[in-house]
Parts: structure tokens; C-alpha cells; sequence
């Protein structure tokens, strides 16, 4: 599903459904498998699989998959188990978190990512010799 550099784990199984161009869905979605969105969601979408989220696409609701690519626009917080990749043509308006978070060159982006990360051993040093395990930082624009 991923395109570029990211690529992104499908179960081999994994169904794909589709909101082609055009479809305009008010509501929750939920399901298994993974999720492709060409066209509008008004609700929340929570996946056990991935979701991609078109160019020319809109989401607006929170987002809880296994991992997303974002190429058109969402506005909601993401919550995934896998990578976030922000592609530049993306607008995203929310908090994301996951195990992985690309924010492409050019992408439109307003909120805070978190993620989990090992400070470099000049900063640790900095610390006072404090125990530097991996920590929850939080960082937006």
C-alpha cells in the first residue's frame, strides 16, 4: 500500500476494502483487514489492518489502525501499532503517535507526534548520569 521509502506489513491474508472517489461515508468504521479511502469519512475508523488515506481523500475523526499512510487530508488523532507516514501532499490537523513517524518535506502538518526514542549518549551524559531508558517525548509545530 505504501509507496516511496516506507513500505508498509500486510498479513498475507488481509483483506483490502475500498471508498472509492466519490463515496461519502458519515459514520464509524471499523473492521478487519486494511482500509484504502479515495473518497470522504466523517467518523471515526478503527482497523485491526492498514489504512491509506488517498490524495484527494478526507478523513475527519480519530484513527486507530496497524499502520497509515496519509496522502490527502485528515484531521483527527491517530493512534497505531505500526509506521505513520505523512506524505508532502498531506494535510493533517492532530496528535499521532506510533511505532515509526515520517513527516515528508512539504507535508502540511498542525499538532504533536509521540513516539518512543533513546536520547544519543550526549544527551544522556548531559543528564547527570541519570538512567536514560527509552522515554515518551512529544514534539509538533
Amino acid at each position: 500500500m505504501a509507496r516511496g521509502s516506507t513500505t508498509t506489513h500486510r498479513e498475507p491474508d488481509a483483506a483490502e476494502s475500498l471508498i472509492g472517489r466519490g463515496a461519502r461515508i458519515r459514520g464509524r468504521v471499523h473492521g478487519d483487514g486494511a482500509l484504502r479511502v479515495e473518497g470522504s469519512v466523517e467518523g471515526n475508523i478503527q482497523l485491526t489492518g492498514d489504512l491509506e488515506i488517498e490524495d484527494g481523500a478526507s478523513v475527519t475523526g480519530d484513527v486507530e489502525a496497524s499502520s497509515l499512510v496519509v496522502s490527502g487530508q485528515l484531521t483527527g488523532d491517530v493512534t497505531s501499532r505500526g509506521p505513520v507516514t505523512i506524505r508532502a501532499t498531506a494535510q493533517y490537523a492532530g496528535n499521532v503517535g506510533g511505532s515509526e513517524v515520517i513527516l515528508e518535506e512539504g507535508a502540511a502538518f498542525a499538532g504533536r507526534i509521540e513516539a518512543e526514542f533513546d536520547l544519543p549518549a550526549e544527551l544522556s551524559e548531559r543528564t547527570g548520569g541519570r538512567a536514560q531508558s527509552p522515554r515518551r517525548e512529544s514534539a509538533g509545530r
